[in-house]
């Protein structure tokens, strides 16, 4: 196996792309506040079966590529459990059939297949900057959004499947379901450094603080995580001082619609992407770049590092949310290199085409770009990064992963017509009170949990 034989030859680490697989219940009902283009398709019909195709066709072509690439499970929807605690009563399909009467709303929400996001799913910290020199997971509490809310139990279940040695990992439960401490995961968390598996610096970007009221903040959508919440997750996972730093996101870029900092910043080992208007302003006028910089260098001891900040000028805000060009991976390539991997979307918006080729050009380790299209995830709000939970890997640790759940040529085509055999062309958000629908989609998960070596990970499958 290419990933295997690379890795061995590197003898430091890799990085896991671990995908969201898009769920059976995929559907556009406009449930998150602040993501433009989630409110904009609200309530338009959605395809499931295309939408988990074209999630499938982009781990594909990363693995094609000779990158480690991995499967993240759905989670179990419509959700009945969450609308019995919310006092629907009855058995499942009478559930369904109220609360679809009652709050149709209140039934996507809990039909959501927003798991797919797995940059939102936990965050992850290598060994290399852990004070115990395990992996660190942390589930994210998506406390913020109801219907990400009722995530974290079935994403610790499925990670800890994955990366169930415990002697070389470490699993965190959630953080408490409390404001202060609310925490949107990966996609406000980059790890710069030298390699993989040498000592980095952990970057948390936070919205607000939750008992410091002097900060600026956004006028017109909620900053969703805290400065309380990213310390906590480092202290969890027992970071020093001198490898984290906490910076404020730009209050303007959440009001734009950059509801998360992986929508205008994106980094991987030393190059980091950024928009001017991504972090709030530092003191005495300095760049964004200059605290980055610093911390880097203390972190590392290097101070070979690509900051490339792109100006309003050359890309307007609103082009970089509307093209998700900072929602792109930026990946090492085996060759060395790395790769840009971003959606058709910035191909078509003038303004990130150009500064795609002036990238490739520029002299940085970003030498190549490839386009995937993920529009059925871009229109629920989604770019590729969106769809990836990075976890950073020695190979004995690789060694010790589940192995199921990583993408081979055999596997892209089970999980293929697995697809096409469960999962329905057309939905819409009327049809989630349709109880066959819940009983496709947990016929579905059943089935995959087989299919990746999983175990009973979903409530149903335990009784």
């Amino acid at each position: 196996m290419l990933i295997v034989f690379f890795i061995t030859l590197m003898e430091s680490a890799l990085e896991l792309n671990l995908d969201g697989l898009v769920g059976p219940t995929h559907s556009y009902a406009g449930l998150s506040y602040g993501n433009i283009a989630s409110q904009k398709h609200r309530r338009e019909p959605s395809n499931p079966r295309q939408a988990a195709l074209q999630g499938l066709a982009k781990m594909k072509r990363l693995a094609d590529l000779g990158l480690a690439q991995g499967v993240l499970p759905p989670q179990e929807r419509p959700d009945v459990l969450a609308l019995r605690r919310l006092g629907f009563c009855g058995d499942d399909a009478r559930v369904l059939e109220q609360a679809g009467r009652e709050d149709p709303v209140l039934l996507a929400a809990c039909s959501s297949a927003s798991g797919m996001w797995a940059a939102n799913a936990a965050t992850v910290s290598p060994s290399a900057d852990t004070s115990d020199g395990r992996v660190h997971f942390t589930p994210a509490n998506l406390l913020t959004q109801f219907h990400r809310s009722l995530e974290p139990e079935t994403t610790a279940a499925a990670l800890k499947a994955i990366f169930s040695d415990e002697s070389p990992f470490c699993h965190h439960d959630p953080l408490p379901a409390a404001a202060p401490f609310s925490d949107e995961g990966a996609a406000n968390h980059t790890r710069l450094g030298p390699s993989h598996g040498q000592v980095g610096l952990e970057i948390f970007v936070y919205g607000k603080s939750a008992f410091t009221s002097a900060q600026s903040a956004p006028a017109r959508f909620p900053a969703r995580q805290t400065r309380e919440a990213s310390t906590a997750i480092a202290r969890l996972h027992g970071l020093r001082a001198r490898n984290t730093l906490l910076l404020q996101q730009n209050p303007a870029a959440i009001d734009a619609g950059a509801f998360h900092n992986d929508v205008v910043a994106v980094g991987n080992l030393n190059v980091m992407l950024y928009h001017e208007s991504a972090f709030a302003a530092v003191a005495d006028g300095a760049s964004a770049a200059d605290p980055i910089r610093r911390a880097y260098a203390k972190a590392t001891g290097s101070e070979e590092l690509f900051m490339v900040e792109v100006p309003e000028r050359q890309v307007p805000l609103a082009d970089a949310v509307s093209s998700y060009l900072f929602n792109s991976q930026l990946l090492s390539m085996p060759d060395g290199t790395m790769a840009l991997i971003a959606p058709v979307e910035c191909r078509e918006i003038p303004t990130a085409a150009a500064f795609i080729d002036q990238l490739i050009q520029s002299g940085t380790p970003v030498q190549t770009a490839h386009f995937v299209d993920v529009r059925q995830s871009m229109r629920n709000g989604g770019g590729p990064a969106c769809l990836r939970l990075r976890v950073a890997l020695t190979p004995a640790q690789f060694e010790l992963m589940n192995p199921g759940v990583l993408l081979t040529e055999s596997l892209y085509e089970q999980l293929c017509n697995w697809v096409g055999h469960h999962y329905r062309e057309q939905l819409h958000p009327n049809n989630l009170a349709d109880p066959k629908l819940l009983i496709e989609s947990r016929d579905a998960l059943d089935d995959l949990t087989r299919i990746l070596r999983l175990g009973p990970i979903y409530r149903f499958q335990r009784g």
